[in-house]
């Protein structure tokens, strides 16, 4: 197909404008009927299933609160109960949906939908408190705590259960539509990453085109710390015969630096498939600014700001750092004294590993660790990527594996150098080498977990991977820190 670079001004305008016309009349597919019928009957499914699921638990957590205070039986009778259970469950998968739930994908290693879980439970649960308390309906605090409770751990079970029904479905081929990302860089990789782990959206990432010759062939992992969904990088430019071949319904552009006769020539080549064709659009985010999205009546407005800032939740954390780290050294006195004998027994060295980190605004601190490498390995030099590096002990690469070694840096909470979540505190000399939009993660307090923690890109530098950080900056609150938290666990019990 001959380049539009090289027609005439009019003609090129000429053929942007039936372009255009063409984008505007296209029939969607019957793949795309079918895709889109699937996505309705997934989220009428789902709010179906969190309705009985909140019901169920609350019925349940009623019946055992009977059982367990039957000297303090309550003025409801079962019918009522059920009642008031569902009642409750309309307003929670109510608030569920304000909140995206039914309509996003899960992205972000499915954090985004924990937090979710967790907000919602907790703001319900203070409104039936409060409404509780209005009316004088005589419900015990103690049973509203009971279901406070129940609901978030049954929501999270129910739904990561459903998160494997419906990727069963989509690998089987129901509903889905087949997408191609045209670029494997960053931007590429990272939407790779959130449709692989969105099966709710039903598109279906099967190949990646680049136009350097050296991309061709890889192989490229998504983001999570699984790391099962992979797909193959194809060498570009793209064309209507290869998203053929691929049966492709919808391209993807994830270059934002494309050239403008290079879009319209992709876009020419992906109507004459019959594919419908997206792009990410070029951000310009500078340093310590930020970018926030607003929608009016139609256009997309994009305002540029400093970090934010957000005293009450700052305090908040950092009193329920003081609280957690307090109790988790005081119970996990045992296994610290036992992972200090191993480690002893193992090979010979202090049992701690002390190194000079860069903490909230540049200021340096030690970072306690428990050693898992050899006394002669250098102390500042990046972190072995290979379990089977020949500095990790045998008892080292246990405690990596499990994150085991980390426990130390409860010392740090404690003593307000670390948080429990944050980005990852960087030695001084990666700090040294930092640009300006990287220094971003030094606005808050490094922490013991985050994003990037749990994702597949913590065997790479941390510096290399800034979007999870600069997210969490932006956007962090305490139910994403115990979202967090929660999947932290998962992962470290993975990790045993």
């Amino acid at each position: 197909m001959s380049s539009l670079a090289e027609t005439p001004a009019s003609a090129q305008a000429s053929a942007e404008e039936t372009l255009a016309a063409r984008l505007a009349l296209l029939q969607p597919a019957a793949t795309r009927h079918s895709a889109s019928r699937f996505r309705r009957m997934i989220a009428g499914c789902e709010l179906t299933l969190d309705l009985l699921t909140v019901t169920l638990s609350l019925v349940s957590a009623y019946s055992l609160y009977e059982r367990v205070h039957a000297e303090l039986h309550t003025a409801f009778s079962f019918r009522l109960a059920l009642v008031g259970s569902f009642t409750w469950a309309v307003v929670i998968v109510f608030m569920l949906d304000r909140a995206g739930a039914y309509s996003k994908g899960n992205s972000l290693l499915r954090v985004r939908e924990t937090e979710q879980i967790l907000r919602v439970s907790t703001q319900s649960f203070f409104a039936a408190m409060v409404l509780g308390l209005l009316a004088k309906i005589p419900v015990p605090i103690s049973l509203l705590a009971w279901c406070f409770g129940v609901v978030p751990v049954a929501l999270f079970v129910q739904k990561t259960g459903f998160y494997i029904f419906v990727h069963m479905l989509l690998v089987r081929g129901y509903g889905n539509e087949r997408v191609m990302i045209y670029g494997a860089g960053g931007v590429g990789r990272r939407l790779f990453s959130a449709l692989s782990r969105s099966p709710k959206l039903g598109l279906i990432p099967v190949a990646l085109v680049d136009d350097d010759p050296s991309q061709a062939g890889r192989i490229l992992f998504d983001m999570g710390y699984d790391r099962q969904r992979s797909a193959e990088v194809l060498r570009g430019p793209v064309n209507s015969r290869l998203l053929k071949n691929h049966a492709v319904d919808l391209i993807i552009i994830a270059n934002p630096s494309i050239g403008r006769e290079r879009f319209l020539q992709t876009t020419a080549e992906a109507l004459a498939a019959n594919a419908r064709i997206a792009f990410v659009p070029q951000l310009f985010a500078l340093s310590n600014l930020w970018m926030d999205y607003r929608d009016l009546d139609g256009v997309l407005l994009a305002s540029v700001g400093a970090a934010p800032r957000r005293a009450a939740y700052e305090i908040a954390k950092r009193a329920c750092d003081i609280v957690v780290s307090l109790t988790l050294m005081l119970i996990g006195i045992p296994i610290f004294l036992l992972i200090a004998l191993l480690i002893k027994l193992d090979s010979p060295g202090p049992i701690l590993f002390r190194q000079e980190r860069v903490g909230r605004a540049g200021v340096a601190f030690p970072m306690f660790k428990f050693r898992t490498m050899a006394t002669t390995a250098p102390p500042y030099e990046f972190s072995p990527r290979d379990s089977q590096d020949a500095r990790i002990t045998r008892i080292g690469r246990w405690l990596r594996r499990s994150s085991l070694d980390e426990l130390p840096q409860l010392m740090n909470v404690l003593r307000g150098e670390m948080s429990l979540v944050g980005p990852r505190p960087e030695m001084p000399f990666i700090v040294a080498r930092y640009t300006e939009q990287e220094r971003a993660r030094l606005a808050v307090l490094p922490g013991l977990t985050g994003l990037w923690q749990l994702s597949g890109d913590r065997n790479y530098m941390i510096h290399d991977n800034i979007e999870y950080d600069l997210y969490y900056i932006q956007h962090r609150n305490f139910f994403m820190d115990t979202a967090l938290l929660l999947h932290t666990m998962i992962f470290a019990m993975r990790g045993i």
